[in-house]
Parts: structure tokens; C-alpha cells; sequence
């Protein structure tokens, strides 16, 4: 069993207006583990973002932590002073961004802003730093790293912008990335090469990445492991392997049902019915239960377990009706 180098335990999130309250995050447990990737799940909405910029209390000002606890390295991530987290972001716990483009500091230029990210966390010359900016926009394959550093970001194309990104995450060697659906943006060749470079980067340097997705065709490149969010709760949770091929949550279930196959060409995409709940307080009992097609008089009356079903310990749903398969 790999040895987690973050644990997020029973965190609840909660975003406040003067309109309403939505419960972003209920009770939302995981490890990431050393030199893996685990892969956040879920349609939008689903709270996958909000656990993912927990981690390094980079959530807006109207975001509520209620309850949970972030561990690294026996640290408690929630409760640390920010002088004392600004030098962990970046350097040991990097984030890559949905939107590179918005990512990236406008009226600054590209070497500078991969410049700035080792002065500002190594005792180096601003000489040496732009020395190393160079090579690392070399080392994330843009091919004129000097042109690259002289632009500004809205100068180069998105994909361009996504590299220089993971230059920036990288340039530190952190112990673990957050990749915030690194690829979203970006067109089918340039996904494939991003994702490539963060593979080879976990590979070479036992990197690990928390992976936030709704493709599963990303999941299925990239992931270790795979944690389904839905309503703001983890509702399955196990390998990428079982959950791909045996997912037993309804709901995950239902989201794989919604991939289009080469083997069923010509037929109708199946979708959910319904929409994804609104929030204004925390779920009494399962919120996938108004779109469920397997709901049962038990899942009305009670909070839904989390239960265990690979003989490995490996597979957990929170279902009191899983979908079996064979």
C-alpha cells in the first residue's frame, strides 16, 4: 500500500451570499499517495475544485471551512499561518489552473513570471533565474524559449500558455501538483502532450498529482486512483482499473453509460435525467436519490454507507444498492 503524503480528512465547505448558502463540500475524506495520481470525478457542481483548492486554502473570500483537516507531512494545512503556507505554495505543493491564459499575470512577461517563481522561494540571482527560466520553458517543450519569455501570455495560444504553467508548477520540483482540469481548454493534440509531460514528470521525479477531471478518457491515461464526487460527497472510490471496468455507484455508473463507444456507433448518447442538486444545506441522506434509478425506501430514511467490496480493500461505494456486475 503507497504511503499518502497528503490526507484530507472530513472536510465540509460551505459558499455564503447575501442571496443564499450552497454546502459546497460535506464530510469529503482522501489520501493522495506518494507518486500517484488520483483523479476528482464529477460533473460540474460536484465540489471537486473546492477540495482541490482546500488543500492550499486557496478558496475566495466567501468560502466557509466548517469542519475537516488537510495533513501534510504531520502538518495541518488548515490551521497553518499564511505567512508559513505561502512557503509550501509553489514550492512543495504546486497548482496548475483550468484557464492558462487567466492563469498567468497579463502586464508581466513569461520569463518573468517563470523567473519570479524561484526568486521568490531560492536564494538565486535574478541574472541566474532568468538563465533557468529559459531552460525551463525548454524543458516543457516550447521551442523558442526566448521569444516564449519575451511574450506576454495573451500573445501566446492556449496550449502555449498551459506549458509555461506547468513550467512554473515545476520549476520548484514540488512533492505534489494540482491539476484543476489541466486540458479542458485546450484541443485533442495538445491534451495528449500535456498530459504526457505530467506523466513523465510523475515518472521521473515521484511527483504526486491530484487530477481534477470530467473525462474519463483522462482518467484513464493518467490515474492511479479515482475518487466520484457528486452533490459534494465522495460516493465511490477505488483503483482506476475497478472503477472503469466495474463501477458499482449508480451514478458512476451512469456517467460512464455516457461516453460514446466505437462499439455502439449510430446510437443515441445515454444521458442522466435531471440535474445536479442545489446545496442550500447539507444532504440528509443521498443526493443522487432524485435521479437514481436504483433508489430504495432505505436510501430515503438513512445516511447511505460506505461500504467495502473488493476482497483487496481497495473499492468503497456510499450505496445501499450498488450496481452489480457479472
Amino acid at each position: 500500500m503507497a504511503e499518502p503524503i497528503i490526507q484530507v480528512r472530513d472536510l465540509s465547505v460551505r459558499y455564503r451570499s447575501r442571496e443564499s448558502t450552497t454546502h459546497a463540500l460535506d464530510g469529503v475524506s482522501f489520501d493522495i499517495n506518494r507518486g500517484k495520481v488520483l483523479a476528482l470525478v464529477g460533473e460540474s457542481g460536484s465540489g471537486k475544485s473546492t477540495a482541490a483548492m482546500s488543500v492550499l486554502r486557496l478558496l475566495p473570500p466567501d468560502a466557509d471551512v466548517l469542519s475537516g483537516a488537510v495533513w501534510f507531512e504531520g502538518r495541518d494545512l488548515l490551521s497553518t499561518p499564511e505567512k508559513e503556507l505561502r512557503s509550501f505554495r509553489g514550492r512543495r505543493i504546486a497548482t496548475i489552473f483550468q484557464d492558462p491564459v487567466a492563469g498567468l499575470n497579463p502586464v508581466i512577461t513569461v520569463g518573468d513570471q517563470v523567473a519570479e517563481a524561484l526568486t521568490s522561494h531560492l536564494d538565486i540571482k535574478k541574472k541566474d533565474a532568468r538563465r533557468r527560466a529559459l531552460e525551463i520553458l525548454h524543458d516543457v517543450g516550447l521551442s523558442d524559449p526566448e521569444r516564449v519569455a519575451k511574450s506576454y501570455p495573451f500573445q501566446l495560444s492556449g496550449g502555449m500558455c498551459q506549458r509555461v504553467m506547468i513550467g512554473i508548477a515545476t520549476a520548484l520540483g514540488p512533492d505534489v501538483i494540482i491539476a484543476d482540469e489541466p486540458t479542458s481548454a485546450l484541443d485533442v493534440t495538445v491534451q495528449a502532450q500535456i498530459l504526457q509531460q505530467l506523466n513523465d514528470l510523475r515518472d521521473a521525479r515521484g511527483t504526486s498529482i491530484l487530477l481534477i477531471t470530467h473525462d474519463f478518457g483522462v482518467v484513464a491515461q493518467m490515474a492511479d486512483e479515482v475518487a466520484v464526487m457528486y452533490g459534494g460527497r465522495i460516493i465511490e472510490r477505488g483503483t482506476a482499473a475497478e472503477m472503469l471496468s466495474s463501477p458499482l455507484h449508480p451514478y458512476t455508473h451512469a456517467l460512464l453509460a455516457t461516453l460514446p463507444r466505437l462499439d455502439n456507433a449510430g446510437r443515441k448518447l445515454h444521458a442522466i435525467p435531471g440535474a445536479p442538486p442545489e446545496l442550500p444545506g447539507p444532504p440528509e441522506h443521498c443526493p443522487f436519490i432524485p435521479r437514481c434509478t436504483k433508489v430504495m425506501n432505505t436510501c430515503r430514511n438513512d445516511s447511505p454507507p460506505e461500504l467495502r467490496f473488493s476482497e483487496e480493500g481497495q473499492h468503497f461505494v456510499a450505496c445501499y444498492n450498488p450496481i452489480w456486475v457479472g
